[in-house]
């Protein structure tokens, strides 16, 4: 069944043309992802399609029956209502159902938590409340009475997702869906929509959530639409087939463009019938060479500051805000070239860890010792300020007018700013009409001109898109200064990072080498080990519990020697276990090391078990 179909329709802001007679459509079931690079219209055809804006011209034709909802940049919640009337906010007898029975909860108001109750059943609105307390749940929403005026904005980003995915509609459109989630929220909603049956339409730079979720991927470059029947890798490698296709085709052209460029020059100016049909075939040739000649890849080249052996170092480093406890005595010492991914859930203190790093802030305990020679380049979430006001060369000519390359070579700010995809004609436009991607390339740009030798990056993936990210990571890959990454971004991560720092909100900070997919793995192994250990443990005490309520033979010397024993040996067990489990916790960044101690952990853990059952059974008998 047909959900949506566009044909012909273009958009253009004065003389630039975004797109022109786009074609497609989305069928039922199908997940679909839109690619582009910043600033070629991405966000215009969302809104477009959302109704948000109109194109101008061309068909956008929706099915009658399709239910459509939408995730936009800007949350839309009301500030004045709480987190619950906000995602109960549609008029439908199950929210209505929901709202009344929270309300009655909440007042303690038994009569009215009767007639709620009731209407709950008519409704059928007890499934949809639990599914709505799953999403809330995995999109870490809990204090559901709070005002969403006062909460944070990637807070209300969440809770903005949520309320889409509660009222499931037929047709979604989600623009940039994993910006600010942490890494389990992405894991938990990429799963969420595999599982889910609505159909998808999404705007995302998440490489991963491509891969895993789409089955079509729409690009929009050099105002066409191209599409590709399979996920992000099968993009890629299609793409790269088109391109090669389009070259060859274009140095073909090159070369007989040539050979009528010297027919044109010698051509006397009276021109007959068929010279000038001639003449005609050589202007489009002339447009199809000029076509994607211009360079259309970010060229990263900045030389950075000299780095000295002394570095970053850590000594005994605490840090806490109340009874929240950040840091706890942690000891690093930074070495040329490392590259750290820094993960933990929200709240776990990330800034807070960046800023002591940084001497923004002083540790309640032990020292942040900075080499004389460390430059920092720190990129936070909101970015690096820009002016209203300013036009995009001012901007970079306040850094430097002239920036240094490499091997004693420079180019000006102008220059620099064409390397960063900012052409000529868009170098004296106001910030404040760039698009998020192009505001987010310039912040990098005016960072990456102070050149830093200490590079700290947070959440620096948001809307960039998928070609300024690959060619930044290209960039990184190469940095010889330090460099530590936030990000959600697990591709990102996985590219980059040779070791993780890991937050887990206790104070603890876990150093743990490899990838980021390399902690997830060795994590979830680790956690699905205790979770068998505990189901274990659990069948057999209901075993021995059964076992010793029907056991009538009162205990004998043999057993009461037993008992005497497990006594004993239970204490001994029980310290070899705490002396593993911190031994564990120790050797986090030893991948064989830490196979061999878990091994031996669980072998205790183990007999431990078998012990403490026996002797469970023999105090029951006793």
């Amino acid at each position: 069944m047909n959900y949506l179909s566009v044909e012909h329709i273009s958009k253009s802001y004065g003389d630039q043309i975004l797109f022109e007679d786009l074609n497609f459509g989305i069928e039922k079931g199908q997940k679909v992802a839109l690619v582009a690079r910043n600033g070629a219209g991405k966000s215009s055809l969302f809104k477009i399609l959302v109704g948000l804006d109109t194109p101008d011209g061309g068909i956008i034709s929706y099915n009658r029956e399709v239910r459509i909802g939408f995730l936009a940049q800007e949350h839309g919640l009301d500030d004045n209502l709480t987190i619950l009337e906000n995602i109960f906010i549609a008029k439908n007898p199950m929210t209505r159902a929901i709202a009344a029975y929270e309300k009655a909860l909440l007042e303690n108001d038994n009569d009215a938590l009767h007639r709620a109750h009731d209407q709950m059943d008519q409704t059928g609105a007890w499934d949809y409340e639990a599914k709505a307390k799953q999403i809330l749940g995995g999109l870490e929403i809990h204090d559901l009475e709070k005002v969403v005026g006062q909460l944070s904005g990637g807070q209300k980003r969440r809770i903005a997702l949520a309320k889409v995915l509660i009222e499931e509609p037929d047709l979604v459109f989600l623009d940039e869906p994993t910006n600010h989630l942490d890494l389990d929220m992405i894991e938990w909603l990429e799963e969420f929509l595999n599982r889910s049956n609505m159909t998808i339409f999404m705007i995302t730079h998440d490489r991963y959530f491509l891969e895993n979720i789409t089955d079509e991927i729409l690009e929009l470059e050099n105002k066409q639409i191209y599409k590709y029947k399979g996920n992000f890798s099968y993009y890629l490698e299609k793409k790269a087939e088109r391109e090669t296709l389009e070259e060859s085709s274009r140095e073909k052209a090159m070369n007989l463009f040539k050979r009528e460029l010297e027919w044109a020059r010698k051509m006397p100016k009276a021109r007959t019938t068929k010279s000038k049909s001639r003449l005609d075939s050589f202007e489009e040739l002339k447009e199809k060479v000029r076509k994607n000649t211009d360079p259309d890849a970010l060229e990263l080249e900045i030389n950075i500051s000299r780095l000295g052996s002394k570095i970053v170092e850590l000594h005994r480093v605490k840090k806490s805000y109340g009874e929240t406890n950040i840091i706890n005595g942690f000891d690093y010492v930074f070495k040329t070239g490392e590259k750290v991914g820094l993960v933990g859930r929200n709240g776990t203190g990330k800034s807070t860890f960046l800023n002591l790093l940084t001497q923004q802030i002083e540790p309640d305990g032990g020292k942040v010792i900075v080499g004389e020679t460390v430059v920092y380049g720190y990129y936070s979430q909101t970015g690096i300020p820009l002016k209203d006001g300013q036009r995009v060369i001012e901007a970079v000519r306040e850094v430097a007018e002239y920036i240094p390359l490499k091997k004693g070579k420079t180019i000006t700010a102008a220059q620099m700013l064409e390397r960063f995809l900012f052409p000529k004609h868009t170098h004296f436009n106001y910030i404040e009409k760039l698009s998020g991607g192009e505001k987010k390339r310039l912040q990098l740009l005016l960072l990456l001109m102070k050149n830093p030798n200490f590079m700290i990056l947070d959440e620096p993936t948001n809307d960039l898109d998928v070609f300024t990210l690959s060619a930044l990571e290209e960039y990184l890959q190469h940095y010889p200064g330090c460099l530590i990454i936030v990000s959600h971004d697990r591709y990102f991560l996985d590219k980059l990072v040779d070791h993780v720092f890991v937050l887990d909100g206790h104070g603890n900070v876990r150093d743990i080498f490899g990838s980021y997919s390399t902690f997830r793995a060795t994590m979830d192994e680790m956690a699905k080990a205790e979770k068998d250990r505990v189901q274990a443990k659990e069948i057999a005490a209901s075993a021995v519990k059964e076992e010793a309520s029907k056991a009538k033979t009162k205990i004998s010397y043999k057993d009461k020697f037993e008992f005497d024993q497990l006594e004993k040996e239970i204490p001994v067990l029980e310290k070899k276990k705490k002396e593993l489990e911190e031994k564990l916790s120790q050797v986090l960044d030893q991948h064989n090391e830490l196979m061999a101690v878990s091994d031996q952990l669980g072998k205790v853990v183990e007999e431990l078990d078998a012990k403490s059952l026996r002797w469970l059974e023999l105090s029951e008998l006793l």
